[in-house]
């Protein structure tokens, strides 16, 4: 959810085995291995979009999380046209799977923005946006067909403009204005409030959506029009939803949470069950040492299940009596309640806890439908692009 060091989020500390999770050819799967069931992937989009009362229009999906062509373009076929991404790799995806409108929700700098501009040269049937937070981001997309919006920063403090700095606020949206680019409006993602209660989390939240308004505010005031406001991950979703000064604003609100897609360990704890999101995303596992009692091992460390959220990081499926403990590379051991435990070999499935840079510790996905592997898709935007621009990349060849 987040870049770097992880605040705590809460986690559900069980899930029930549930026959649809089953994998027929499971035998013949090269472990640990990623599992996208296509049915709950369809019903989680399905669920969100009754949630945003049909409109496709207020959802601006962040596809770190989906990550797979397939998935994005099941997206569009529902209806959603605007995504934000954080790389230039997911931006080139969403280009080619069928997105509208593209929000670069990073601050990108230098060779990466320059290969943002090419990205946008390149596909110019799709709208693009950056975010900027100062003036030196916002000249670099000088004479360029990029639109910028403004970085708000909630008190996770680590990009954005403080929103209480309505002053500089509105100097950067006239800056904008000034330089001949398109002022496209404000980006606040308020992640930090997961380990709240659900309670605690929408003041918390709906507070920060009071000075956010103020901003929008002052900026109308100076003459400017704020065409679209971009809030909430998947934590201060309802959040946002609850929120009726949203309603009343002149301009267009979209939410913009990932991980609904998928939905994990800590989405479930933090989402109300009545919302029906169910987890679309499992890893499988197999035993592979039983290194004393109590203790066994399976091989998914954290080159399979990310640790960024914490240990433990994920929930074996069905079985509530074993709890992960810390990983390593390759090694997850879980200490078992029950004796004598899975025995080696035996197949487990993972929910991870944070299922984001899970899906982006995996080369490929296996495709499941009512049982049965449909088909292995690649996860198109793992990583990151090569490293040097083309022109450069070509020369460096060329040696």
């Amino acid at each position: 959810m987040i870049e770097g060091a992880m605040p705590a989020q809460k986690m559900l500390t069980e899930f029930p085995w549930d026959s649809r999770y089953a994998v027929s050819e499971i035998g013949d799967v090269l472990t640990p291995a990623l599992i996208v069931y296509s049915d709950a992937v369809a019903s989680n989009i399905a669920q969100t979009l009754r949630l945003l009362g049909g409109d496709a229009d207020r959802w601006r999906v962040h596809i770190k999380t989906a990550k797979l062509g397939y998935t994005l373009r099941m997206l569009v076929e529902h209806g959603v046209k605007n995504f934000k991404c954080a790389t230039t790799l997911e931006l080139l995806m969403a280009t080619q799977s069928g997105a509208e409108d593209v929000l670069v929700a990073y601050p990108v700098m230098a060779a990466n923005a320059r290969r943002v501009r090419e990205i946008a040269d390149q596909h110019r049937g799709v709208r693009i946006s950056a975010l900027a937070e100062n003036e030196e981001q916002i000249r670099q997309w000088r004479g360029g067909r990029v639109g910028i919006f403004i970085d708000i920063n909630p008190g996770m403090n680590r990009t954005g403009v403080e929103q209480s700095d309505g002053k500089k606020v509105v100097a950067l949206a006239n800056a904008i204005r000034n330089a001949g680019l398109e002022f496209r409006g404000l980006h606040y993602y308020d992640g930090q409030y997961g380990a709240l209660e659900e309670r605690d989390r929408t003041v918390a939240a709906q507070a920060g959506y009071g000075r956010l308004l103020e901003l929008v505010g002052e900026i109308e005031r100076s003459g400017m029009r704020v065409p679209e406001v971009v809030t909430a991950g998947t934590p201060t979703f309802p959040c946002s939803l609850a929120y009726e000064g949203f309603r009343r604003g002149g301009f267009i609100h979209r939410c913009s949470p990932g991980t609904v897609v998928y939905h994990d360990a800590s989405s479930l704890a933090q989402l109300p069950p009545e919302y029906g999101y169910r987890p679309a995303v499992l890893v499988v596992t197999r035993v592979v040492s039983r290194p004393q009692e109590g203790i066994v091992t399976c091989d998914a460390g954290h080159k399979a299940v990310s640790a960024d959220a914490g240990v433990p990081t994920c929930v074996v499926v069905g079985h509530p009596e074993l709890t992960p403990l810390g990983p390593s590379e390759e090694h997850l051991p879980m200490k078992s309640s029950k004796l004598p435990g899975p025995a080696a070999g035996e197949e487990l499935y993972l929910l991870p806890r944070h299922v984001c840079p899970t899906v982006n510790n995996f080369d490929c996905a296996l495709r499941v439908r009512s049982g049965q592997i449909e088909a292995v898709e690649k996860v198109s935007a793992r990583g990151r692009e090569e490293p040097l621009l083309q022109q450069l990349s070509a020369a460096h060849l060329s040696l």
